[in-house]
C-alpha cells in the first residue's frame, strides 16, 4: 500500500480506507505492506503495531513534511524501496497524486501488477496552486493508464474517469463497520454535550469540505442547538483561523480538533444531526459512518453524495448557504422526518457500504490481474 500517511488511521479518508481494506485482505497467505511516513504513524506505533499483527507490516519511511512535495517524496522513496527490497507481487497506490509514479514497478518489476484507487478529484481541491492542480491533472491520466486496474470509490468518479480517458475502472466504494451507538460521557464532561443538542461536522479543515458554508448558514439559525466541529488543520493554519474568527465569539459553535475512538464515536452517536457541506468528494467515509451510527445527515448535493442519500436524507445545493440554511431550518423543526431517515439511512449504508464486502471485492480484483498467466511447466509441455 503505497500513498497514504500511514496507519493505524486517525485522521484522512484515504488513511481510513487503507486501514480497513488492510486488514480485510490480510491473512496467512497474504502479506500487506503499508508504508508509513514518521509524522502520522510515530516509530514507538510502528513497533507495537508489527508485534501484535501477523499479517500487516508497517514499514516507515522519512518524509519531508512539505504540503507540496510530502507525498510526492515519500511515494518515490517508498516505491523503490517497495521496488529493490520487499518485492511485491501487487503495488497498490492510493489516490491520483501518488499514482503520478505508477509506472515506476511496471518498468522495474514488469512480473508484477500495479493497481490505482481514485479516492478523489484532488486537482478540485481549493487549496491546490495552478501548478498542484496541473500535476494531479496528469496523476489522474497516470492512474488510468500505467495500472492493471484502476479503482473508483463511487459510481461518481468511476463515470468522470471512464468518460474523461476512455478506459474502464472498477467500482468498488468505501465501506463502514456497523457501529454500536455510546451515551454521552466524555462529550458532557469535555464540551457540554448532550443527546440531540447539537448539529455535528466531521472533517479535515480544508476549503473544498465547505466549513465556512455551514458556519455562514448556522449563524442565521434561531436555535438552542450547537454546531459541533470535528477536525484540524491539514497545512492549512490560515483557512482554520478564517473559520474561526468566521465563528467569532459564538459560544455555541465549537471546535474540538481532531478526535479518535471513544470521544468520535460519542460525537457521532448523539447528535441531532450530520452535516456535510463538501464542494468536492470522492465518497466520504465520515458520511457513511454518520449513517451507520443512524444520524440523519445533510449534504450537498455533489454526486458522491447523491449516491448515498438521495431519498435517504436531506441534500441542498453544493455552496448555496441560502439553502443550506433552509435544509437545517426544516430539519430543526421536523424531529420525527430526521429520526426516521437516519434509521432508513442506516439500514442502506449497512446493506450496500461493509468493509468485508469491499474485502473480497478487492481480493476478486487481485486475483484477476494472475488469470492470463500460465505456469512455466505447461508452457514448456505446450512448447
Amino acid at each position: 500500500m503505497i500513498g497514504q500517511k500511514g496507519i493505524p488511521a486517525s485522521w484522512g479518508g484515504v488513511e481510513q480506507h487503507v486501514d480497513h481494506l488492510s486488514r480485510e485482505i490480510s491473512d496467512s497467505n497474504t502479506e500487506v505492506i503499508v508504508y508509513t511516513r514518521p509524522h502520522y504513524t510515530p516509530k514507538e506505533l510502528v513497533e507495537e503495531f508489527n508485534t501484535t499483527h501477523e499479517n500487516i507490516r508497517l514499514v516507515s519511511i522519512f518524509a519531508v513534511g512539505s504540503k507540496h512535495f510530502d507525498t510526492i517524496i515519500h511515494t518515490f522513496v517508498v516505491t523503490l524501496h517497495a521496488v529493490f527490497i520487499e518485492k511485491p507481487g501487487i503495488y497498490h497506490f492510493h489516490s491520483v497524486g501518488p499514482s503520478l509514479l505508477s509506472w515506476i514497478p511496471r518498468v522495474l518489476r514488469p512480473s508484477a501488477r500495479v493497481v490505482t484507487t481514485f479516492h478523489s478529484p484532488d486537482r478540485l481541491h481549493q487549496k491546490w496552486n495552478w501548478f498542484a492542480r496541473k500535476v494531479l491533472t496528469i496523476g489522474e491520466w497516470t492512474s488510468m493508464h500505467f495500472a492493471h486496474k484502476t479503482i473508483a470509490v463511487s459510481r461518481d468518479l468511476q463515470e468522470y474517469a471512464e468518460n474523461r480517458f476512455s478506459k474502464s475502472a472498477t467500482y468498488i466504494p468505501n465501506g463502514v463497520d456497523q457501529m454500536e451507538k455510546q451515551k454521552a460521557s466524555m462529550i458532557t464532561a469535555a464540551y457540554g454535550l448532550q443527546e440531540d443538542d447539537y448539529i455535528l461536522a466531521v472533517a479535515r479543515l480544508v476549503r473544498h469540505k465547505g466549513m465556512h458554508h455551514l458556519i455562514n448558514a448556522y449563524k442565521q439559525l434561531n436555535t438552542a442547538k450547537k454546531l459541533v466541529i470535528v477536525g484540524d488543520s491539514a497545512a492549512t493554519d490560515d483557512y482554520v483561523a478564517e473559520l474561526r474568527q468566521l465563528a467569532g465569539d459564538d459560544p455555541n459553535i465549537i471546535f474540538t480538533g481532531y478526535q479518535t475512538g471513544r470521544m468520535l464515536q460519542e460525537l457521532f452517536s448523539n447528535c441531532y444531526l450530520y452535516v456535510q457541506p463538501s464542494e468536492s468528494e470522492g465518497l466520504s467515509i465520515a458520511v457513511l459512518e454518520a449513517a451507520s451510527y443512524g444520524c440523519a445527515v445533510l449534504s450537498s448535493d455533489i454526486g458522491p453524495n447523491r449516491e448515498v442519500i438521495q431519498g435517504r436524507g436531506f441534500l441542498f445545493r453544493n455552496k448555496n448557504v441560502d439553502e443550506l440554511q433552509e435544509q437545517l431550518q426544516y430539519a430543526l423543526r421536523h424531529t420525527e422526518e430526521v429520526e426516521a431517515v437516519g434509521k432508513t439511512l442506516r439500514q442502506y449504508v449497512h446493506a450496500e457500504y461493509d468493509w468485508g464486502n469491499v474485502g473480497i471485492e478487492t481480493r476478486e480484483l487481485y486475483g484477476s490481474l494472475f488469470e492470463d498467466e500460465v505456469p512455466i511447466r505447461s508452457k514448456a509441455i505446450a512448447k
